[in-house]
């Protein structure tokens, strides 16, 4: 029986700090979020997934932002300009982690159709990744740069869906089907109020390790899983259950493996057969792309102290950090419009120096919230990133994919016993 899927706060889930309108990062004015989600016969299970700092007409005006690696195996293009020049003013990309390049081609395409005033000089886009290899051909040329312009040109605000859309189509999260998620917080500072969203690429965690608002659920889970034979076809046992049936199975399904790591046990390849030449993902590999986005007056600086606190979120649901997943993270202030330009300086006049300033000296200035205050918002991001995961989970309904891989979605029957004692 399929079960109806939801929002975390759909099921009750005690879920600390105040939400926005719709919770999703598009509750801070100006942001977008666009898919093209690509689920095409029984081997392609992806997409792109666009952000917009400040919607398709402010692509151009940069916004402060700051970005941090927490393992850095994975892909973000755009960091090291980032770093530099701690602005971010073109969309935000998110894929599978060999679509980054025709993606990224894709975003070049649209701003020279769209944006030409801004193409001649130079583009360096930020496109971001994670692995769905288990449930997609991942090899094949399935996405498009035509996929990251549709993306970008389907890029709305309001509600946003979650779970198999966009870029997280073909994603794994705790062992269970995840994908995309949104949540965000309001923030009150004096008499204003602001507003942090975040968005997830989920496809991180093991099993045994995920924890719902306090509580080690990722075993009871499990247990649900098998006993209602959603995981590897119905074979009971696997790696969280505490009764392996013959080898450990992979979670999220997949070939049995016995201890030596060889897919199939004795009789795979490399041991005198072949029954699956895959190795079996770890538990826990994967990646999570984390974007954080406010609308408070913040220094490049402390965007990027939005983006380091981004894994005390992910610790909530229960993850250690693999060193098979890249977890990468991306935060931006949509305050301060005119401020952080790095564009090309006027032609000089007859007999000046290029590049020099000449009667064209601008400054620019920043308004930011000071350091002694942005606690707040530092707590508003590890809120929000944990409810983000955890919509994830709630929302991801079960997929088949790749030479038949199945990955069933998390049993929201697990959360029946959940304490309802977290509460502001």
């Amino acid at each position: 029986m399929s079960e109806e899927r939801g929002r975390a706060r759909d099921f009750g889930i005690p879920l600390t700090g105040e939400p926005g309108e719709w919770n999703a990062i598009t509750d801070v004015p100006g942001v977008q979020v666009g898919y093209v989600t690509l689920v095409e016969g029984d081997d392609v299970r992806t997409g792109v997934t666009a952000l917009l700092p400040r919607g398709r007409d402010g692509v151009g005006t940069p916004c402060a932002a700051g970005w941090h690696s927490m393992n850095g195996n994975g892909e973000m293009t755009g960091t090291a300009w980032l770093e530099e020049s701690g602005s971010l003013a073109v969309p935000v990309l998110v894929t599978n982690t060999y679509a980054v390049g025709p993606v990224h081609r894709g975003v070049v395409e649209w701003v020279r159709r769209h944006r030409r005033d801004m193409a001649p000089e130079w583009l360096l886009p930020v496109v971001t990744e994670t692995w769905d290899g288990y449930l997609h051909d991942i090899h094949g040329a399935h996405v498009t740069p035509a996929h990251a312009g549709a993306a970008i040109d389907a890029a709305a605000g309001g509600p946003v869906a979650e779970g198999n859309v966009g870029g997280g189509t073909g994603m794994r999260l705790y062992g269970f089907k995840g994908g995309s998620g949104t949540a965000s917080r309001v923030v009150r500072y004096g008499a204003e109020k602001y507003t942090v969203g975040v968005f997830v690429q989920a496809n991180f965690g093991a099993r045994r390790e995920l924890v719902v608002a306090g509580t080690p659920l990722g075993r009871a889970a499990a247990s649900y899983d098998n006993r209602e034979g959603a995981e590897s076809g119905g074979s009971p046992g696997g790696p969280d259950s505490g009764s392996p049936a013959g080898g450990e199975r992979p979670e999220g399904g997949g070939s049995p493996v016995d201890r030596t790591g060889a897919a199939g046990g004795a009789g795979a390849a490399g041991f005198g057969g072949s029954v699956d030449p895959e190795r079996p993902v770890p538990p826990g590999a994967g990646s999570v792309i984390v974007v954080v986005a406010t609308d408070a007056p913040l220094l490049p600086g402390q965007c990027k102290a939005l983006a380091r606190r981004v894994p005390l979120g992910l610790a909530r649901t229960g993850t250690t950090g693999s060193h098979f997943s890249g977890d990468l993270f991306l935060a931006f202030s949509t305050a301060n419009p005119g401020a952080l330009t790095s564009t090309f300086p006027p032609r000089p006049a007859a007999g000046g120096e290029a590049g020099g300033a000449g009667d064209d000296a601008p400054y620019e200035t920043l308004r930011f919230i000071p350091w002694g205050r942005v606690d707040p918002f530092h707590t508003a991001v590890v809120e929000a990133v944990e409810e983000a995961v955890l919509n994830v989970l709630t929302a991801a309904a079960p997929m088949t994919g790749r030479d038949g891989h199945h990955v069933p979605a998390f049993p929201l029957a697990a959360l029946a016993g959940l304490p309802r004692a977290r509460t502001d």
